[in-house]
């Protein structure tokens, strides 16, 4: 990557909030277009799949219920309306619990901070179009992925939860028709809730690894609308002296790139929609182990698995008899052992496959147990996912060995899912809610986001949710 200097003249959060000021839904590209709709159906899909599988939510919910508050906003899955800010953080908490929620081609998840936090602030004004709330999301994707895109990340930062409140803040914004001092203040506000380190990913246990993106939606809605109460904050929030650039990535960053084609390129159109509900860098040793065994079943065939990855992957391999046999739901999604035994068991990973009683079957753990992880540096995570690459060996004493580019799995840029999956995507997930979406309630929903550009108030949406 090619760093440019920086040019303190005008701050970038300058030239990004005349974009959200600017930005009209006839000035949207139709790609753009197709691909905010289809994160809104794949993101509140995965809410309400997430509803019923993450253990730790309904103590969650319980507790910001005690706490009350105005009733702006729905809580999907589990019903009734709470403050704005805190249904962004609830529905978000559950948007990426499943580790089934889109991602940019380098990695990290855009839509599981921008759609509670959007839904959130469209409920508590009322009357928010079909078309504004596509601007709204469109403008979050593309600020998203342009601060993604094109800082040389370190693997230090969770880059979802910290660029999160950003393009959430940008998205609010939108919604609540602020101008261009008011967006850089939002963006100043966000600052101070820009958050998460990748020890999140690294470390085993825990709950916040599936509900980071609560803290980032919240803090795209609490900006926006401090921003909008009159909180002023400074004017160089990304480019000053102790700004985010210099402190988060030492000022390596791109700025030409960043700024280039803003206003006529959406980079939300290189969103990407995931098959099987587990963490992308996972999707590589699944794919190559189904081509090379090419039917499920066959675990008493194998000698070993050997899964050949790089720095990230090792990380999702080790220590590894927690990865063989994860402790929860999060970490076996996480979990790149236990995700190619599941393939090999099932010849498939699907949402309920990381419940208790699953992650127990002996049949997956007979073949968890025979996987090793080898360290190949060729295969570290640079600025896209890398490559996997999976050795089976036989009893017979046959080698089977094979390797998965990351654009060459399902739902990859090369091979993307479209509508169809989607929506089939969507009726899977919504079967594991807490409380289970009638099919007639799901296909309506699923017609209401295709053609949601024509949508009056987008509350009807949020309404079939509680």
């Amino acid at each position: 990557m090619t760093i440019t200097p920086v040019d303190q003249a005008t701050d970038v959060g300058e030239v990004f909030a005349r974009h959200v000021v600017a930005t009209q839904y006839q000035d949207l590209p139709d790609a753009a277009v197709e691909r905010a709709k289809q994160s809104i159906l794949d993101t509140l899909g995965v809410i309400l799949g997430a509803s019923g599988q993450m253990e730790s939510l309904p103590a969650v919910v319980d507790l910001h219920r005690s706490w009350g508050g105005a009733p702006e906003s729905t809580v999907f899955g589990f019903g009734g309306r709470l403050p704005a800010p805190t249904a962004a953080f609830l529905n978000g908490a559950m948007a990426h619990g499943l580790d089934f929620d889109d991602h940019l081609p380098e990695g990290h998840h855009p839509s599981s901070s921008l759609v509670p936090a959007l839904f959130a602030t469209a409920e508590r004004l009322g009357g928010v179009t079909g078309e504004q709330f596509i601007t709204a999301m469109a403008i979050g994707q593309d600020i998203f992925a342009r601060l993604r895109k094109y800082v040389v990340w370190k693997q230090d930062w969770f880059m979802t939860p910290v660029v999160g409140a950003f393009a959430a803040a940008a998205a609010c914004a939108k919604l609540l028709g602020l101008n261009e001092r008011q967006v850089l203040s939002a963006f100043g506000v966000a600052s101070l809730q820009s958050a998460g380190t990748m020890q999140l990913a690294y470390g085993t246990g825990g709950d916040l690894r599936g509900m980071y993106a609560g803290f980032s939606a919240r803090a795209g809605v609490i900006s926006a609308l401090l921003a909008e109460a009159g909180v002023t904050g400074t004017t160089t929030p990304f480019e000053g002296k102790a700004g985010f650039f210099q402190t988060y990535f030492d000022d390596e960053w791109d700025r030409e790139a960043m700024v280039a084609g803003l206003g006529e390129r959406f980079h939300g159109d290189s969103v990407l929609f995931k098959l099987w509900p587990s963490c992308g860098v996972s999707h590589g040793f699944i794919d190559a182990t189904l081509r090379l065994l090419g039917a499920p079943g066959r675990g008493d065939e194998i000698a070993r698995i050997e899964v050949i990855g790089g720095d990230f992957a090792k990380r999702l391999s080790e220590p590894i008899e927690q990865r063989r046999r994860p402790p929860s739901v999060v970490d076996g999604k996480f979990s790149i052992p236990y995700t190619v035994a599941l393939a090999v068991a099932r010849g498939t990973v699907g949402v309920g496959d990381f419940t208790a009683e699953r992650r127990s079957d002996p049949v997956v753990g007979a073949v968890a147990d025979k996987i090793t992880f080898v360290e190949d540096a060729r295969y570290d995570w640079s600025e896209e996912l890398p490559a996997s690459r999976v050795r089976i060996t036989l009893e017979s004493g046959e080698v089977l060995e094979g390797e998965t580019a990351h654009s060459a799995t399902p739902g990859s840029s090369e091979h993307p899912l479209g509508w169809a999956e989607l929506e089939a995507k969507f009726e899977d997930c919504v079967a594991f809610a807490v409380r289970p979406l009638p099919a007639d309630d799901a296909r309506s929903m699923t017609e209401s986001i295709r053609r949601l550009e024509t949508v009056p108030d987008v509350a009807v949406i949020a309404d079939r949710l509680r």
